[in-house]
């Protein structure tokens, strides 16, 4: 485990050491969103009786910014450790790929927490927040960020330059994470829409948190903690399958 608790060390240490850029910037960029969604929604009618906008966009914006910068997390450590060449120093010690992983995801988790707190800390200076489970909160928490940490493993062993990367990003993440249900109910969608949200693993992710602070959610907590753990699971035996071949890391 020694090997495995250094590597943890280094990816932890790799974005706390540029924490204003890696924590502080996500989650200014998060509040920017508030101010600027609740003053132009002020008005409008809340998505669950006796919840305020204002409160409702709030745990949407800490879950989303969780997993854009869970996915950022081990996907840029991995694509600059592969341009750079420092891969090598990773690939020589005697680590198993549950070691790689579980290191990569962790430190991701990790990251992800620290910006969703922030979020929630000057989150509660707008609008209070009330809490109904704390323990979906976590789970929810943990499952999307480590879902996403693994997402960030698989392309960032996919992405040769750092433009593939931004593409994967551009057009998979960024789309999956603002078409599911942040600014909005599903509810308040047309039907075609609503329908197609369902196929979103991401809706169920934010949906499911919301759950744990409101007790309220469009879809059923059980269903969304079935689709998130079947996510995480596949993403996660399909990082590990990739990760003990040597998909693009030993050529």
């Amino acid at each position: 485990m020694i090997g495995f608790r250094t590597l943890l060390y280094k990816e932890v240490l790799r974005f706390w050491k540029v924490a204003f850029q890696t924590i502080a910037a996500p989650v200014l960029t998060a509040i920017l969103y508030l101010l600027i969604f609740a003053h132009v929604m002020s008005n409008s009618n809340a998505a669950f009786d006796g919840i305020s906008y204002e409160q409702f966009l709030i745990p949407g914006l800490a879950m989303m910014s969780m997993l854009q910068n869970a996915f950022a997390n081990t996907s840029s450590s991995l694509i600059q450790s592969k341009i750079t060449g420092n891969i090598l120093f990773i690939l020589l010690p005697p680590l198993t790929h549950w070691n790689f992983y579980g290191a990569y995801v962790i430190a991701a988790i990790a990251r992800a927490l620290a910006v969703g707190c922030g979020v929630f800390v000057v989150g509660l200076l707008m609008a209070h927040i009330p809490v109904h489970n704390l323990g979906w909160i976590i789970v929810f928490a943990i499952l999307g960020s480590g879902m996403l940490g693994a997402l960030g493993i698989i392309a960032g062993l996919w992405a040769d330059k750092f433009d593939q990367l931004a593409a994967f990003q551009n057009f998979v993440i960024m789309p999956l994470t603002f078409l599911s249900g942040v600014f909005y109910s599903i509810h308040s969608l047309p039907t075609f829409w609503q329908t197609a949200s369902h196929f979103n693993p991401f809706f169920y992710m934010i949906d499911g948190f919301r759950y744990g602070f409101f007790g309220k959610s469009d879809v059923s907590v059980w269903i969304s903690f079935s689709v998130t753990g079947l996510a995480f699971l596949c993403l996660s035996l399909a990082t590990l399958a990739l990760l003990k071949s040597g998909y693009r890391l030993r050529q």
